[in-house]
């Protein structure tokens, strides 16, 4: 069965102590519950105050989604299990899944969880795209304006940073 072994942070500090926490969690032979602790790791346990905690939380799991941590289909790490590794109160990972629910990126399947619905990842960069050409395009085009950049300047730069980052 599965089995449970829970560490107290250490004096190292709180990322220590969820490091080893997250560490002690044993499951034999369940592969989608192993996958579930391992995408709950992937969920940086710094939280910015200038947020609520439930927007900040929506927010990760749509970087995820982005990302490609989390796919259509899959599940997102349980209500309390988040909780529990994060310190926080199931009522404010509730809320931040709710919102994701709202938004119809997630849906509740009742006795087993909530999962990333068919076509999230899709209309989440849909929307972001949207967003960047709204709200980030004309402030950027400005700059580029602003400091007399050309096409070709601003393409040579892109592929010389698109390098760097294939080979780092």
């Amino acid at each position: 069965g599965t089995t449970y072994s829970f560490v107290t942070p250490s004096s190292r500090g709180f990322e220590a102590g969820l490091d080893d926490h997250l560490k002690s969690f044993h499951f034999s032979g369940h592969r989608e519950q192993q996958e579930l602790v391992a995408r709950t790791q992937r969920m940086d346990p710094k939280w910015n105050e200038d947020l609520p905690i439930y927007r900040q939380l929506r927010d990760r799991v749509v970087a995820m989604i982005l990302e490609g941590a989390l796919a259509d289909g899959d599940a997102l790490p349980s209500v309390r299990n988040v909780a529990a590794e994060y310190r926080l109160n199931p009522l404010t990972v509730l809320k931040g899944y709710q919102e994701l629910v709202d938004e119809g990126l997630v849906e509740k399947k009742r006795g087993r969880g909530m999962f990333v619905t068919d076509g999230a990842r899709t209309q989440l960069l849909k929307d972001e795209r949207q967003r960047f050409l709204d709200k980030e395009w004309p402030q950027v085009a400005a700059t580029i304006e602003r400091l007399g950049l050309d096409v070709a300047q601003l393409l040579e730069e892109t592929k010389k940073t698109a390098g760097k980052k294939d080979d780092g």
